[in-house]
C-alpha cells in the first residue's frame, strides 16, 4: 500500500463498479431516497457499520439454522446489501462500501440457509414456500425494488407456480423484481429461477472491461448485464472480500433501480425495465444476445431519459420455460431444489481478505 493511502482508500480505489454504473453522474439528482429495496436473502446484518440506519425490520421465513453472531449467518445477504445501500463510515462516510443507492433503505426477509449453515444438509431435499411467501411479504410491505441474488440453476432446475405467481402479484403491486441470471455459464448454461419468471430483470454478470463473465449463464430471459467480478463486498465478521457471481450484478442492478424509482417514482416495472434495456450500454450487435442481455445497465443514462419516452411493453402474451422461445435444446427437468434453493447463483467469496479495521466490532 502506498504511504500515505490508507485502508479505507484502499477499499474505495477498488470499487470499479460505481465508476462503471456511472454512479457520479446519477447522485447529482438521486442517491435513492425514499426507495424501499427488500433483499430476499440469508438475512442481513443491521449492525453492520457500513449498514447502520439502512436496515428496516425484517422477515425470517427459514426459521432455524444459524443465527445473528453466528458466522454462518447473513454472509451473503448483508454483502448484496452494501452493494445495494452501503454508505460507508467514519468521518465523512470515507471508510467501508458505498452502494449504488447509498440512501435507499433495506428490507432484509431470510428466504435461504447460507452455504455453510449447520443446518443445510438437514433441509436438503425439502421444498419450501420461503422464496414464495417472501416475494409476497416484502411486496405487502413496502418494497419498491426485490432483489432476488439467488436461484436454482441446476440440471433440474423447473418453475415452481407458487413462485412465479407471487412474481406476478409483487409486479402487480407495483414493485420491480430483479433476479440473477444464474452461475451455470461453465456448467451447460441450465435456466435459472426465479431470473425466467415473467416480467423478472434478469441480470449477467460482466467484468471490469465489460465482457462476459465466463461463470455467467447465457439465456433468453437475460435483460442487462452489470459488474460481477473481483466485486468489493462488506462482511459480518468486518473484513472486506472480493467476490464474482451474478449475484452481485443482481444488487447492483437492484441499486440502479432504486435511483432510477427515486427520480421517477411514477413507472410501472414495466416501464422500469423497458428503460433499463433502451439506455443499456455496450449494446451487442443486434441490440442484444443471450450473454449480455441489452447490454450493462446505465442508471444515469435511464434518468437522464426521463419517463415521457418510455412507452408501456406489451404484455405478455406466452410464457416460455426450459429451452426458452429462441433455443430449442431439450431443458431437464423433474428435480426438487433444496429450501435453500441450491445456492446456484449465490456469491462465491474470494478467499483474500481486502482490509479490515480492528477497531471494528
Amino acid at each position: 500500500m502506498p504511504a500515505g493511502t490508507s485502508a479505507a482508500d484502499g477499499i474505495r480505489v477498488q470499487e470499479w463498479a460505481l465508476d462503471a454504473l456511472h454512479t457520479e453522474e446519477a447522485w447529482r439528482t438521486t442517491k435513492g431516497a425514499g426507495v424501499t429495496v427488500a433483499v430476499l436473502d440469508t438475512g442481513v446484518d443491521d449492525g453492520h457499520p457500513d449498514l447502520r440506519g439502512q436496515v428496516l425490520p425484517g422477515k425470517d421465513l427459514i426459521g432455524f439454522g444459524a443465527g445473528p453472531g453466528d458466522r454462518a449467518w447473513a454472509r451473503h445477504g448483508t454483502a448484496m446489501a452494501g452493494i445495494i445501500a452501503g454508505r460507508g463510515h467514519g468521518e465523512g462516510r470515507a471508510d467501508g462500501v458505498l452502494g449504488v443507492a447509498p440512501e435507499a433503505k433495506i428490507l432484509p426477509v431470510r428466504v435461504i440457509l447460507e452455504d455453510g449453515d449447520p443446518a443445510r444438509p438437514k433441509a436438503r431435499g425439502a421444498r419450501g414456500s420461503a422464496l414464495a411467501d417472501g416475494i409476497r411479504w416484502a411486496a405487502d410491505h413496502g418494497a419498491d425494488v426485490i432483489n432476488l441474488s439467488l436461484g436454482d440453476d441446476s440440471a433440474t432446475a423447473h418453475p415452481e407456480p407458487r413462485e412465479d405467481a407471487a412474481v406476478q402479484y409483487a409486479l402487480d403491486k407495483g414493485a420491480v423484481v430483479v433476479a440473477s441470471a444464474g452461475n451455470g455459464g461453465e456448467q451447460g448454461d441450465h435456466v435459472s429461477y426465479p431470473a425466467a419468471y415473467p416480467g423478472v430483470i434478469a441480470v449477467t454478470a460482466v467484468d471490469r472491461y465489460g465482457n462476459r463473465a465466463p461463470f455467467s449463464t447465457r439465456r433468453w430471459y437475460a435483460a442487462v448485464s452489470a459488474p460481477g467480478v473481483d466485486v468489493v463486498i462488506a462482511d459480518p465478521d468486518r473484513r472486506y472480500y472480493e467476490g464474482w457471481g451474478t449475484s452481485a450484478a443482481s444488487a447492483f442492478v437492484s441499486g440502479a433501480v432504486a435511483l432510477v424509482r427515486a427520480a421517477h417514482p411514477g413507472l410501472t416495472p414495466a416501464q422500469v425495465r423497458e428503460l433499463l434495456v433502451t439506455t443499456a450500454r455496450d449494446t451487442p450487435p443486434g441490440g442484444r444476445s443471450d450473454a449480455l442481455g441489452s447490454g450493462v445497465v446505465d442508471p444515469a443514462a435511464a434518468i437522464a431519459r426521463g419517463p415521457d419516452p418510455v412507452r408501456e411493453p406489451r404484455p405478455y402474451t406466452a410464457r416460455y420455460f426450459g429451452a426458452g422461445p429462441h433455443d430449442r435444446r431439450r431443458s431437464e427437468d423433474g428435480g426438487v431444489p433444496t429450501v435453500a434453493l441450491a445456492g446456484g447463483v449465490l456469491l462465491l467469496v474470494a478467499a483474500v481478505v481486502l482490509w479490515r479495521r480492528p477497531s471494528l466490532r
